[in-house]
C-alpha cells in the first residue's frame, strides 16, 4: 500500500504542554484509519495537524515531519491548497447559515469556479456522493440550518467533497448523531474510501471495528499501538491497548 501521509518524530506543544510525543505513523491511501483512545489523549490534536488547523492556536509549536504524498506540509506548501486537498468534517455539524446549494458551492467558488452550470454539476455530484441528493434535491434553495442533525452532517461531508479533496479528516463525525444517522455516515465512509483516504477520530470502538482498516490507539499524547484494525482488536501487542479495548480503564 502506498502511504498518503508519512509522519516522523512529530512533537506538538501548546506553550509548555507537550500534547503529542514523538508520533511516527504511515497512513495508507484509500483506506479508513481510525484513532481511538480516552478523551484528551491527543487524537483530535493529531488529526488537526494533518491539515494545519493547529496553526490557528496561539503558542502551538510543532517539530518533526509530516509529508503528504512525499511533500512536507509544514514546508512551503500553501495552507489553502493543503486544506483543499485535505478536507475536514467536525464533531458537530456546522453548516453555514445559507442555502443548501450555497453551502456546497462555497468552496468551489473560493477556488475560482463561478459558472452556474459547473456549480450545479458540483452540487449534485457532491450531494450524490454524500448519499443525500434524493433528500435535498427539492430543498437546494432552503436554509441548511433547517435540516436534521444527520442531514446537516452529510451536507458537511458533501461540502468537504465539493472541492475534490484527496483526504477527508473526520473528528468524531457521529458523536452528536442518533444511531440511524450514525449508520448512514458509516456506510457513506465505506463507500467513499474507494476514492478518498479517510482518517477518523472516534470514541466508539465498535465504530472503529466496523469500518476502519487500521487503528491507532493514543494515550497521553503517544501512539501506543498502530496496526491493522482486526489485529489490534483481536491480538493487541501492548498491555495498555488490551486494557483499553476490554474496558478495564479509560
Amino acid at each position: 500500500m502506498s502511504s498518503k501521509f508519512d509522519v516522523k518524530n512529530l512533537n506538538l506543544y501548546y506553550g509548555e504542554y507537550h500534547a503529542l510525543k514523538n508520533v511516527n505513523m504511515e497512513i495508507p491511501e484509500k483506506q479508513i484509519t481510525a484513532f481511538i483512545g480516552p478523551s484528551g489523549c491527543g487524537k483530535s490534536t493529531f488529526l488537526k495537524t494533518l491539515n494545519r488547523m493547529n496553526d490557528l492556536v496561539e503558542g502551538c509549536k510543532i517539530t518533526g515531519d509530516i509529508k503528504l504524498d512525499g511533500e512536507d506540509i509544514y514546508g512551503n506548501m500553501d495552507v489553502n491548497l493543503l486544506r483543499k486537498r485535505v478536507g475536514m468534517v467536525f464533531q458537530n455539524p456546522n453548516p453555514f447559515p445559507m442555502s443548501v446549494y450555497d453551502n456546497i458551492a462555497y468552496g468551489p467558488r473560493t477556488h475560482g469556479i463561478h459558472s452556474k452550470s459547473k456549480l450545479d454539476e458540483i452540487v449534485e455530484k457532491s450531494l450524490r456522493q454524500a448519499a443525500i441528493w434524493d433528500e435535498l434535491k427539492d430543498r437546494l434553495k432552503k436554509s441548511a440550518l433547517g435540516l436534521s442533525g444527520g442531514q446537516q452532517q452529510r451536507l458537511c461531508i458533501a461540502r468537504a467533497l465539493a472541492v475534490e479533496p484527496e483526504v477527508i479528516l473526520m473528528d468524531e463525525p457521529t458523536s452528536a448523531l442518533d444511531p440511524i444517522s450514525t449508520s448512514k455516515i458509516e456506510d457513506l465512509a465505506l463507500e467513499l474510501k474507494d476514492k478518498y483516504t479517510i482518517i477518523m477520530v472516534t470514541h466508539n470502538m465498535q465504530q472503529a471495528t466496523r469500518i476502519s482498516d487500521n487503528t491507532a490507539f493514543f494515550l497521553l499524547g503517544e501512539v501506543i499501538e498502530y496496526d491493522n484494525t482486526e489485529k489490534l482488536f483481536s491480538m493487541p501487542k501492548n498491555k495498555k491497548t488490551e486494557e483499553y479495548i476490554t474496558g478495564r480503564f479509560g
